[in-house]
């Protein structure tokens, strides 16, 4: 899987892949709606060379970290970024092997989710939001009516009540939204996203 990541980000260009966009406007509403302070500790989860980051600081996010399998997709964001990159903690990592060490306010994952395709591989993922999570998560997949596939590899499409089953032991959700994201190369993908909030451990 990280081979297959580092020799995409290595010979294709952002136009070349169908996971671009020029402005992640679904992910920045979502994120505005949590009315989170600057200060927030925010993760972009398999974030690779994705200008949400660039969007986040420019509206002045002081505590923002991404994440990606690809060394080679993280080095392409910072050298976009020159020095504004100093401010942003990069981490290369498998999402199955992350090991958080830090809690997080926010946690966003769009097009990451989506490509872990067991209940084994699912169950790990929420077992590290829930212990890494104190605030909001958003996740946004492809949907029911959008691709099987994505740079080759099988995804799990998602409807809003399956994707809100697989955190619910842990979030509340909140809304879901259905968007066509148009690819670089004029196709149409749709994809949902959710946000949730943490749920506060009951006291007995």
């Amino acid at each position: 899987m990280k081979s297959h990541w580092e020799d995409i980000y290595a010979t294709k260009e952002p136009d070349q892949v169908s996971w671009t966009q020029e402005k992640p406007t679904t992910s920045l509403d979502f994120i505005r709606s949590f009315d989170l302070p600057k200060t927030a500790k925010i993760i972009d989860v398999g974030g690779g060379d994705s200008r949400l980051v660039d969007f986040l600081l420019d509206e002045g996010y002081q505590n923002l970290t991404v994440l990606d399998i690809s060394e080679n997709a993280l080095k392409r964001a910072k050298a976009r970024l020159g020095d504004k990159a100093n401010s942003v903690t990069w981490i290369v990592s498998d999402i199955k092997e992350f090991e958080p060490t830090e809690k997080y306010d926010f946690w966003h994952d769009r097009a990451a989710f989506h490509f872990l395709t067991t209940e084994n591989e699912v169950k790990k993922y929420v077992t590290i939001i829930s212990d890494a999570v104190d605030g909001y998560l958003t996740i946004g997949t492809f949907s029911e009516k959008g691709p099987l596939k994505c740079s080759g590899l099988p995804i799990r499409q998602y409807s809003e009540q399956t994707l809100n089953q697989e955190v619910s032991s842990s979030f509340d959700k909140i809304r879901c939204q259905t968007e066509d994201h148009i690819t670089p190369f004029g196709t149409t993908q749709n994809f949902i996203f959710c946000s949730f909030k943490k749920r506060k451990p009951s006291i007995s």
